[in-house]
């Protein structure tokens, strides 16, 4: 299952944005298991940044953050034409409607609650790749 996750992003680099080491390492684990190539972010100025360094094929992006939250990143991404169709999961503790409409709005493509298992990570990996796809068929 881990292989199929690698698979089917078009790049293996993901960027992983959270304030808390504790996450970044350990989904940072999680990806280099299963092959991924990381980075990682501690904000979203920092993410922003990275992005433009690593060109990532899919963003991991923690809402609860110092200096620019999630969403606020997440629609910055979104926003700007050389990055808008990288995919973009939140990552969050909380998971009310409110959070998820938002979550929405701001344009990221998937959400994975904290905490998280690994194989969770992958499941919503291969969601966000599964739906890259289809549209790069379209």
């Amino acid at each position: 299952m881990l292989s199929t996750a690698r698979e089917s992003i078009r790049d293996k680099t993901v960027l992983v944005v959270d304030d808390s080491k504790m996450i970044r390492v350990t989904t940072q684990k999680s990806l280099l298991k299963a092959g991924f190539d990381v980075v990682l972010a501690t904000d979203g100025l920092d993410a922003l940044s990275k992005i433009v360094e690593s060109r990532p094929s899919l963003i991991i992006l923690d809402i609860m953050m110092p200096e620019i939250d999630g969403y606020e990143t997440c629609s910055l991404i979104k926003q700007h034409r050389d990055f808008s169709d990288i995919p973009v999961i939140m990552l969050s503790g909380k998971n009310s409607r409110f959070d998820q409409s938002r979550s929405k709005l701001a344009g990221f493509d998937q959400c994975l609650t904290k905490p998280f298992s690994e194989h969770s990570l992958i499941s919503a990996i291969n969601q966000v790749s599964a739906v890259e796809q289809v549209a790069a068929m379209n």
